[in-house]
This record gives C-alpha cells, structure tokens and sequence, in this order.
C-alpha cells in the first residue's frame, strides 16, 4: 500500500516475509544504524524471530512493524506498532516505532511512515500509542513532535546508563475525552 500523503515521499509499508530477516539485517548491520540499541548489529537470528512476530501481530491485531519499501522498491528498514516488548517504561501500551537503514535517513520515510501507521492505527480502533526514545536521538524525537506527540516521561532502560524518554498520542475522539 503506498502512500498518499500529500508532499511525502512514495512509500510502502507491507507484513514482513521471510526474506524480509535477512534485508533487515543487511539494512542494520551499521554502528550508526544500532547507536541507541546498544550500538552492535544484531545476528540475523533475531530478525527471524522479529519477522515471524510481526507477521503474527498482523494476523492477530492489524498492525505490526511493517518493512518500508523506499521509492526504489528496495527494502529501507521497518516502521509500525506493536505492543510494548519489555518489563519496564510503558508496560500495556502500543508502542510505534522506525529504524531505517543510514541510505534512508534524511528522505522523510521515518516521518511518512509513521503517519501512514497512524492512520491504520486508527482504522485499528487503537486509542493512543507511545513512541519510546533514546533521550539523545534527536532525529526520532523531531519524528515523534512532527506526529504530533507530547513527551510524557523519562525513565532507566535495560541498558546500563541510557535514558529513554516516552512520547505519547490519542488517536480517537474517545480516549481523547477520558484523558
């Protein structure tokens, strides 16, 4: 499905397939790409699992972390929701995300396809999402503000040392009047 937000870029946001593991890997394997996942590739086994999550997130709740097809129709990472993984931060929550490969950065893919999650969100029936970010990476938090998003609050991560601050949306009328 592309996109069809007006002054974005041509996108497509598609499930994950198989294939999709070893393109996320090659699409990550940069130190830059992994700064604020603990700065190392991760092995391609990781990716299986992800993708094979991912496509059973789809099937179960309508979202997922979908691959990003660039306008070339080369894989350029991964944008989408799916429930908050881990034991700390905002346990419960639908956490949106993006991680791109570095010869996407700077073309407004991360920017489009989180708005093109949002609107499935929506159709989703979701009501709010929380977008979780390294306190130092400045180029997710101005995607999370051009979202919309207000920052809520920051907390310890997992990792020793860094500092994730989360950033908050209501997407339907209802959770809006409730808050």
């Amino acid at each position: 499905m592309s996109t069809v937000l007006p002054g974005a870029p041509s996108l497509q946001l598609r499930v994950p397939t198989d294939e999709d593991a070893l393109a996320w890997h090659r699409a990550f394997d940069d130190p830059e790409v992994m700064k604020f996942f603990g700065g190392v590739p991760e092995e391609i086994s990781l990716y299986e699992e992800l993708t094979a999550r991912q496509r059973r997130f789809d099937a179960e709740l309508g979202y997922c972390l979908w691959t990003v097809l660039g306008e070339d129709g080369e894989v350029a990472g991964f944008a989408g929701a799916q429930p908050w993984p881990r034991d700390f931060g905002p346990v419960g929550e639908i956490e949106i995300g993006w991680r791109l490969a570095r010869s996407a950065w700077g073309r407004g893919y991360a920017t489009a396809a989180a708005r093109l999650t949002l609107e499935r969100l929506r159709a989703a029936g979701v009501e709010r999402v929380v977008a979780v970010i390294d306190v130092a990476n400045e180029r997710s938090i101005a995607v999370a503000r051009r979202l919309g998003m207000e920052r809520a609050e920051t907390f310890s991560t997992s990792r020793p040392g860094q500092e994730a601050v989360c950033y908050r949306l209501t997407l339907t009328d209802e959770a809006r009047a409730q808050a």
